[in-house]
């Protein structure tokens, strides 16, 4: 028995080797080949599920934590597609309503500012959450969420989307592959996020902000269509096109100063690897390592 390894596009027979040699060969290639499969796999699910799953992170709006809701807005900044009747910023004021008609619509790339009186503060766990008027847990509408103390400068949540195409008006959107984004969760239940979630970032350290006194949320929403991307530099795929009320419907914004997740719920953590692609390492490419055994 030979042994065919294949490095990139070049093949070349092991001549020389024992018999025992080439068996640990091939043992070594197959246990990184299962480890491989394992963290692929793994990876996909590495982000929290949908409200009611084990594992998730979303907050009901009933929650005991929270201590507070947003009490102001402010720079409400229509996008397109969206009718008069859904044009009404105070009804994002106050505690959640959980339905389908007590919201504000941002339309088609529109944003609005949500204010805190008192300020949010980063304590342990989260801090606040937001809520959506998503109707099931798949078709959702996502928005990027940004936080100042001053109103002038503000500092976005890093997030991740890993829908691989686009979604219809009405199609599905997994929430395992989506994180820090608003809108992950269906009516009823917010996304909540940590203030200490940022503080690392470069430009929260050089700016001086205090995270301790958050006094406005800026929801910014993102265009389904392929047009705007995650912190990764990935499209972002949401429910597209919508009309009459398009783009992220916002509910509320509570606030819990630092609360625990849900117990059991999944920490959003790194992002998990993309399988691989065409042209790279793996299966389906040009490139890679593979060892085929050649029996004489």
């Amino acid at each position: 028995m030979d042994v065919l390894l294949t490095l990139g596009s070049t093949n070349k027979r092991l001549y020389g080797l024992s018999t025992a040699m080439k068996q640990q060969l091939l043992k070594m290639f197959f246990n990184f080949l299962l480890f491989s499969l394992f963290v692929t796999h793994a990876g996909a699910v590495s982000y929290s599920p949908a409200a009611g799953q084990e594992g998730s992170t979303a907050i009901h709006m009933d929650d005991p934590a929270f201590v507070s809701w947003a009490n102001g807005y402010e720079n409400y900044e229509i996008g397109t597609d969206v009718d008069a009747v859904w044009q009404t910023p105070e009804y994002a004021l106050g505690q959640a309503a959980g339905t389908s008609y007590d919201i504000v619509s941002l339309g088609r790339g529109g944003r609005i500012t949500m204010t805190f009186d008192p300020p949010i503060e980063n304590g342990e766990g989260w801090d606040f959450a937001v809520f959506e008027n998503a109707f099931n847990d798949y078709n959702l509408e996502l928005a990027y969420v940004e936080v100042s103390n001053n109103g002038i400068d503000y500092f976005r949540f890093e997030n991740i989307s890993l829908t691989q195409g686009p979604v219809s008006g009405y199609g599905s959107l997994d929430t395992t592959l989506i994180n820090g984004l608003a809108g992950k969760y269906r009516q009823g239940y917010g996304t909540p996020f940590d203030l200490s979630d940022i503080s690392g970032k470069p430009e929260v350290q050089s700016s001086g902000v205090d995270l301790s006194r958050i006094t406005h949320v800026r929801i910014v929403d993102i265009i389904g269509d392929g047009s705007f991307f995650d912190s990764e530099s990935n499209v972002i795929y949401d429910s597209y096109p919508t009309v009459s009320s398009a783009g992220f419907d916002l509910d509320a914004i509570g606030v819990s100063n630092g609360a625990p997740y849900p117990e059991g719920s999944i920490i959003e953590g790194p992002a998990p690897q993309l399988p691989e692609q065409d042209g790279e390492s793996g299966f389906g490419g040009n490139s890679g390592c593979f060892i085929e055994t050649i029996w004489p």
